[in-house]
């Protein structure tokens, strides 16, 4: 396994470039399920998670994103299965984006470890309230006389596909999944976008650390639209299974902290903070990221009962 993790990092830190129209998360390993409909069930437990970052503090019209995602593990006709639910708000600009997705994921056992199959459908709805300013030149076109800009308040709804796939034992865990796989068109008034397809990988791995109450776990995200990519480096330490602090670097962006523990048992608390790295920071204070997690089990499998009738004792 260690061999492969590291033929998978080798692989992706050749592809390091910037792009992203889905939302950027400090924390992604907490959040899996907001990009891969495999991850749902894939803890085995009842998870919810909810998350609040606020990017670029001080920047005006700075990205602003809360995520709320739900999973757990089901069986249907003796079939291992995954259930999610998706809801995010991501406001950039003046633009303002909401969704919300449903998943399912089919759960086989491959040797030591699970992999989830999973598909996501729902709604996607892109607001967008313009502002323009034109400075009064011949040399600057105004809006009215450009086809393709929005003049006035716009909102559409669209239907969104996504599909990934999770594998998960004790130690590893990969992700690869997609989003807006069927690339939903945006039928403004002028003009016709479409939601770009994003392509994600995560992958980690869990190894002892000196004395067995610490846990070491490196990672890696890689997301792309299949023309540039934006990958993250991410190192965790786990202390007796409460408490973790990490390090990550996001290529050209920014350089992480994070710090996290676990109250008591399920309840989780982390929070990440970007230290800006690209030309942005001379008008930003950073970025900062919060999130709060809950699982729990829930058996869902009745165990065999014994009735008695009075007509039978």
């Amino acid at each position: 396994m260690r061999t492969a993790f590291s033929i998978i990092f080798g692989f992706v830190f050749v592809t390091i470039a910037l792009s992203q129209q889905d939302p950027t998360y400090s924390q992604p390993m907490f959040n899996q399920m907001a990009f891969n409909p495999g991850y749902a069930g894939g803890s085995d437990m009842v998870c919810f998670s909810l998350l609040t970052r606020q990017q670029w503090v001080g920047f005006e019209g700075a990205p602003s994103t809360t995520m709320l995602t739900a999973n757990m593990p089901f069986k249907v006709f003796g079939i291992s299965s995954g259930a999610g639910l998706t809801l995010m708000s991501d406001q950039i600009g003046f633009e303002d984006n909401l969704s919300i997705a449903l998943s399912y994921a089919y759960r086989l056992d491959i040797g030591t470890g699970k992999l989830g199959i999973g598909l996501s459908a729902g709604m996607f709805n892109k607001s967008l309230k313009p502002k323009w300013e034109i400075p009064e030149s011949e040399n600057h076109t105004p809006a009215t006389g450009d086809p393709l800009i929005p003049e006035n308040d716009e909102s559409v709804v669209s239907f969104d596909l996504g599909f990934g796939l999770y594998y998960k034992t004790d130690d590893l865990y990969v992700g690869l999944s997609t989003t807006h796989l069927n690339e939903a068109k945006l039928k403004y008034t002028k003009g016709t976008p479409y939601l770009k397809r994003q392509y994600y990988l995560i992958a980690g791995y869990t190894l002892p650390f000196g004395k067995p109450l610490f846990e070491v776990t490196p990672s890696i995200f890689l997301y792309s639209d299949g023309k540039t990519s934006q990958i993250s480096i991410n190192t965790m330490v786990l202390y007796n299974k409460k408490f973790w602090g990490g390090v990550s670097y996001r290529a050209g962006d920014a350089i992480t902290g994070m710090i996290g523990i676990e109250l008591f048992n399920g309840l989780r608390i982390g929070y990440a903070y970007d230290f800006t790295t690209s030309d942005i920071r001379k008008n930003s204070n950073g970025t900062h990221e919060f999130m709060i997690g809950y699982c729990f089990n829930l058996s869902l499998d009745r165990s065999p009962q014994h009735y008695k009738s009075v007509r039978f004792l």
